[in-house]
């Protein structure tokens, strides 16, 4: 049975973000959020902590960290669009602030054009990569550096590769594959179980493992 934790979240107002808050609350775990615009945030709730900030700001980062025991990111370019380079940005900042304040495990969602040494990606995977490669070169080069940051460091980190993310809130069977992506979609209320269910497991820590629906 999962224990309570707090849990400092990055990019919670996202479309995928939003569902993991739900979530998290729906667990009764007690959350930090990071926003850009807390006044854009509607929800008032007890077990939920605002923090102003961006994540481009270490101290905004290290402030949201402090008093957590993990950390999830469901970062992404956001609107209005940040930098393409705002993926190794905050996992930079994060794997510093977690450092400084004792916290081990880190969930960070990206995308499945991300690269690993033990991938086969195959068909609708491998030409996706190609695609993001050649359309959104920056933006996915960034993300391959955020890769690389997690790999090298000493944190619990997983970070998981998705296909398309679906607005439906349901939980439903999810498949998991460490070298190719098993299906073109997950739902967002899937992920959102499958991200707060990595907190207290281990298959998947120094692991890039894509999902799916099942």
């Amino acid at each position: 049975m999962n224990h309570i934790i707090k849990v400092a979240v990055i990019g919670g107002t996202g479309k995928s973000g939003k569902y993991l808050v739900q979530e998290l609350l729906a667990q009764q775990l007690p959350i930090k959020l990071l926003l850009r615009d807390p006044a854009k945030f509607k929800t008032i709730h007890p077990l939920v902590e605002v923090i102003p900030g961006n994540v481009t700001d270490y101290k905004a980062v290290h402030n949201l960290i402090d008093g957590c025991q993990a950390v999830i990111s469901t970062l992404g370019l956001g609107i209005p669009a940040s930098e393409p380079t705002i993926f190794s940005q905050s996992t930079t900042h994060v794997i510093q602030a977690m450092k400084a304040c004792n916290v081990h495990r880190y969930v960070v969602t990206t995308g499945l054009n991300v690269d690993t040494p033990f991938d086969n990606k195959t068909g609708k995977t491998a030409q996706a990569t190609d695609w993001m490669k050649n359309t959104y070169p920056v933006s996915t080069a960034d993300k391959q550096l955020e890769y690389e940051l997690l790999s090298t460091s000493t944190i619990d980190w997983t970070l998981v590769r998705l296909p398309m993310i679906e607005q439906t809130a349901g939980r439903y069977p999810v498949a998991v594959s460490v070298t190719d992506c098993p299906g073109a979609a997950i739902g967002a209320g899937s992920l959102a179980h499958f991200l707060i269910d990595q907190l207290f497991a281990k298959e998947y820590i120094k692991k890039s493992p894509f999902i799916a629906n099942g």
